[in-house]
């Protein structure tokens, strides 16, 4: 009876009920959690460096942004540097313009023969001076950007965001807010802004060119664009030497094209050199004058760390997400699509650089071990440096393609290049990066890590990132800037025109050693 008196009263009472019950549904949490732990493996460590430092990587840091919107953010809500001394040409009101014009170059002469016999010899650093532009070609483009760049309605003719695309080539906004940063703050050390032209081995037009091309009305962009022209053409220093020591950024393709003929001799910053014709007319680019910059990766960072835990993930061999019907060289895509065929461990897909798009290739690349990159409209594309910074081996279709700092840097190191002709026969390709060993990937991996901060942007800029690589690649060409502006200025009409050598082979790596 007294069992049976426990029995009943445990039944009809609810309180004890309802413990039993919360004790059992506490215990099968626990269990559950104890059980996810011990069987789900850790997730890659995908930093976006946006937003974050990236622990074990020296060469990042919390006080640095790697984010073009929150560095620009920052940058204009601070207070204007004030102007100092300044040799800059506001509105030229001199009678004799070419007065000014051999003041400057005379003393230009004597700051240069003054280095020569002394020990300021050395390359490095250089010195540019910046141009102080009215804030119409400069601040005001900036704050349009930054009071337009939620508005990812705004499409290209081919369906690419525009905010993203001025993303991508925002290379002259993080070189000029270096040059004009206090000393005090900067880090790069390769080049140091000077206030006397007299005293300058290169002068900058920050002249924003994609902004300008992109979020103005035609009419208005072209208006600007003559401006600019009329601007710079009437410094005494771009009439010494006929622009040749002046650095215009031209990254996007489209941008500047109603007045590129009038800057010709000048250095442009661009993201490749098209010789088909189709973006760049003879005459107006050379790897001997122009110099090659990365477009900004638009995928978050794999570094070192997050290599080594991801190989084993890495279970797709090819990976590609992109536009597969392009113009110019381009074209190859679609033969690429059906000479590589079906395979379970190769993806090919139709995309875009939009929000869509981003996401995909932010899943795919990180899986990936190798990421095709071939040409599109341009030899180049910001597809490459999307896979480096996740860690992905680019394999290289593009015959015509120049690489950015390729005096410094080898990318037979981190990349495969293939020729075009190779590449469309069937199953060729699938089969070649079959034959790659595991241990030459290891070592292309580890060699991504080492170069991925090569392609950083950020602010401040850092030792080695790629702001720091423009001024070492710059230095290298001042003598023959200085050669051609000398020659200029000496030869009679009856003189021989300048001679020019542009030699191009293919961009085709050897066959690996088995």
């Amino acid at each position: 009876m007294a069992g049976g008196r426990q029995y009943s009263s445990s039944s009809t009472n609810p309180n004890f009920t309802r413990s039993q019950f919360l004790l059992i549904i506490i215990t099968l949490t626990c269990f559950f959690l104890i059980f996810h732990i011990f069987t789900t493996s850790p997730p890659t460590k995908s930093i976006s460096y946006s937003h974050t430092s990236i622990p074990n990587q020296p060469f990042l840091n919390p006080n640095v942004q790697y984010s073009f919107v929150n560095s620009l953010q920052q940058f204009l809500n601070k207070p204007r540097i004030p102007r100092s001394r300044d040799d800059t040409v506001g509105d030229p009101v001199s009678d004799d313009e070419q007065w000014e014009v051999r003041k400057l170059d005379d003393l230009i002469w004597r700051t240069e023969t003054a280095r020569v016999y002394s020990d300021e010899s050395k390359l490095l650093p250089v010195r540019v001076y910046v141009y102080e532009m009215p804030v119409k070609f400069t601040y005001d483009m900036l704050s349009l950007y930054l009071n337009t760049y939620r508005e990812t309605v705004n499409l290209t003719s081919n369906g690419s965001p525009v905010h993203r695309l001025i993303e991508q080539h925002s290379v002259d906004y993080w070189l000029w807010a270096d040059l004009i940063a206090p000393e005090s703050e900067r880090k790069v050390k390769s080049v140091v802004r000077v206030h006397n032209q007299e005293d300058a081995d290169l002068f900058y037009v920050p002249f924003f060119t994609t902004i300008s091309y992109f979020l103005l009305e035609k009419q208005q962009c072209k208006t600007l664009y003559r401006e600019a022209l009329k601007w710079v053409t009437e410094q005494p220093a771009w009439k010494r030497s006929e622009g040749r020591d002046h650095i215009f950024p031209i990254h996007h393709p489209w941008s500047f094209k109603s007045v590129r003929k009038f800057f010709k001799n000048a250095i442009w910053l661009l993201p490749d050199m098209d010789s088909t014709g189709n973006w760049y007319k003879p005459g107006q680019v050379s790897l001997e004058k122009d110099l090659i910059l990365p477009y900004v990766p638009n995928l978050d960072l794999c570094d070192a760390k997050c290599l080594s835990e991801s190989a084993s993930r890495r279970t797709t061999l090819l990976y590609f997400r992109g536009r597969l019907k392009r113009n110019a060289g381009g074209k190859i895509r679609s033969k690429l699509g059906s000479a590589i065929g079906d395979a379970d461990d190769v993806i090919i897909e139709e995309g875009s650089i939009g929000e869509a798009g981003k996401i995909a290739a932010q899943s795919g690349m990180p899986k990936s071990v190798f990421c095709l990159s071939p040409a599109g409209d341009t030899p180049s594309s910001a597809r490459l440096f999307d896979a480096i910074v996740s860690g992905c081996i680019p394999v290289i279709v593009s015959d015509e393609l120049e690489l950015p700092f390729e005096g410094i840097l080898d990318y037979r190191k981190i990349s495969i290049f293939v020729s075009s002709s190779d590449a469309v026969q069937p199953g060729w390709l699938f089969s070649y990066l079959r034959s790659i060993k595991p241990s030459q990937i290891k070592e292309m991996q580890d060699n991504l890590a080492k170069y991925v901060k090569h392609f950083l942007y950020s602010h401040p800029a850092q030792p080695l990132g790629p702001e720091d690589l423009v001024w070492r690649m710059m230095a290298g060409k001042l003598v023959n800037i200085k050669l051609h502006i000398r020659r200029s200025q000496r030869v009679v009409k009856e003189s021989r025109s300048i001679c020019m050598c542009d030699c191009r082979r293919p961009n085709v790596t050897s066959p690996l050693p088995q």
